[in-house]
């Protein structure tokens, strides 16, 4: 059987590609500003252009939102046709993901599989995916699904207890984690829920929408393109989504904005540090959180009271583990690794 697995990890306005021969990372590439149907199609061209397609056995695909659905799945016409039912709720990734999917099914007749980054949290229990409503809109599927989840359990697998990972990048997240288990996660029945993030505003009144129609005369339609490209730190700020350029600045409005993501994910820890009864490891991951030393420090030093301390020489280094010797709670940084644990899963699926 060939081993050989492509995976695809398209954003919004990019298309990402890796090849694993023998779950080992052998070619990578990325492709920015793809932003339509026709630009996705052609990039998916180049990269079987550029790709040595006789040992590839299967295209894995990191779906956004995948609803309800527990695990890796062989992509069919009738998932599609469900993935389609659902875009709505990841409106910047589910789209671009079914199209170079389908694109893929053109050009290479192989298994095609989608891992979904809802599908860690389906364990989640009622009591954390269940928002106040009334009961029969949780049967109809208006619940807290979570995301982000191939790198939350990327980073928490093997580690015991009581886990809180931190996936800190362009979109952020946090989630408990119990003996390997997602029991909470900060994103809900969208990506939007939660934190601070670099253009999305996280969580707010939801009377505030209705309040902005109402006297701001602004459609829904625009006032979901607010949330999720305007506001955050790049609208608190009206300067940068990028917390590096927010931190060095002098302006009040770029430091107000860094602080704000500071206190949410602080905020957050310390909600699942208490839903757990405790907290034994914290893990930072992703882009700002794998790689910023300032911006961990600036979380952790609201967690004197858990008894975290950190050895800042170990934090400036990126170390595996930032905590000190006497520190209460073990702080590591763990580099996600979205790619190779897809196509893991991919192999699990066509193995089956």
């Amino acid at each position: 059987m060939k081993r050989d697995v492509l995976v695809m990890n398209v954003g919004s306005s990019s298309v990402k590609y890796s090849v694993f021969k023998n779950n080992k990372l052998v070619e990578k590439s990325n492709f920015e500003r793809v932003f339509t149907r026709k630009e996705r199609e052609k990039t998916v061209s180049k990269i079987f252009e550029r790709i040595d397609v006789s040992g590839i056995g299967c295209v894995a695909h990191r779906v956004v939102h995948g609803g309800s659905i527990t695990g890796a799945k062989k992509v069919t016409k009738n998932l599609l046709v469900e993935l389609r039912k659902i875009s709505e709720l990841a409106p910047l990734h589910e789209i671009p993901e079914i199209e170079v999917i389908e694109a893929c099914m053109k050009k290479l007749n192989v298994p095609q599989i989608a891992v979904f980054d809802t599908a860690f949290h389906q364990t989640m229990p009622l009591k954390a995916k269940a928002y106040g409503l009334p009961y029969k809109y949780y049967l109809k599927g208006i619940r807290k699904y979570g995301f982000h989840g191939v790198s939350h359990e990327y980073v928490s697998r093997g580690l015991k207890g009581k886990v809180i990972t931190c996936h800190l990048g362009n979109g952020c997240s946090v989630t408990a984690v119990k003996d390997g288990k997602s029991v909470d996660t900060s994103m809900g029945f969208t990506p939007l829920e939660g934190l601070v993030m670099s253009t999305r505003s996280g969580s707010l009144d939801p009377s505030v929408i209705p309040y902005m129609v109402k006297h701001e005369k602004i459609s829904l339609e625009k006032i979901s393109n607010l949330l999720n490209k305007e506001s955050g730190l790049l609208g608190v700020s009206g300067k940068s989504h990028d917390l590096r350029d927010l931190t060095k600045s002098k302006n009040k409005r770029s430091l107000l904005a860094a602080e704000m993501f500071f206190y949410s994910v602080a905020k957050q820890i310390g909600a699942f540090a208490a839903a757990m009864n405790g907290v034994n490891t914290i893990v930072f991951t992703a882009g700002i959180g794998q790689n910023n030393a300032d911006v961990r420090k600036r979380i952790l030093g609201y967690f004197g009271y858990l008894g975290v301390k950190l050895d800042n020489a170990k934090n400036k280094k990126n170390s595996r583990v930032i905590s000190s010797k006497n520190s209460k709670v073990k702080v590591m940084v763990i580099p996600t690794d979205e790619e190779k644990a897809i196509a893991s899963q991919a192999i699990k699926v066509i193995e089956k």
